[in-house]
Formats: C-alpha cells, sequence, structure tokens
C-alpha cells in the first residue's frame, strides 16, 4: 500500500438493508460492498 492511499470502512444503511463498505477513498472506484450480516468480525481476522 502507498502512503498517499486511505482505506475506510463503514456501515452503509438503507431502508431496505445494511451493507459494509469498504473504499479506499484516495481513488475513484475503489470500493466493494457486502451485506453487513455477511461481513466478518474483528475477532475472526485475528
Amino acid at each position: 500500500m502507498a502512503s498517499d492511499e486511505t482505506i475506510v470502512g463503514s456501515i452503509d444503511s438503507t431502508a431496505t438493508s445494511d451493507e459494509y463498505v469498504i473504499a479506499d477513498i484516495s481513488a475513484d472506484g475503489a470500493w466493494l460492498s457486502m451485506q453487513a450480516a455477511d461481513a466478518p468480525t474483528l475477532s475472526a481476522w485475528r
């Protein structure tokens, strides 16, 4: 990862669902999402 990249994660809630979004906010179109219920927990990543 270059020093000018900024990666963030967020929950995007709508009226019908909650999405977990991971994005590189330093680049256009560099993001992915999944249903928040399907996203791994922090303890699962350890």
